[in-house]
């Protein structure tokens, strides 16, 4: 994949995160209580994008070692 894609596709999981943390609430505010489905696909999200922080981080590293490219 080429960078713009990766951060077109990093750009999409955040805002799905965004989306299902706001209808997490909305169901909470509505019944009570959210469902637990609904929590682990936050989290799924959650993980994709902290690992994928995480794999940009050590690409500028490596970068950075490379001479700066």
């Amino acid at each position: 994949m080429k960078g713009a894609q990766i951060e077109q596709v990093s750009i999409l999981a955040c805002v799905t995160g965004l989306a299902l943390c706001a209808a997490w609430f909305a169901c909470l505010a509505l019944t009570g209580h959210a469902p637990e489905s609904l929590a682990m696909l936050i989290s799924a999200v959650g993980g994709f994008e902290l690992y994928h922080f995480g794999q940009g981080l050590w690409t500028a590293l490596a970068r950075r070692r490379a001479g700066g490219r």
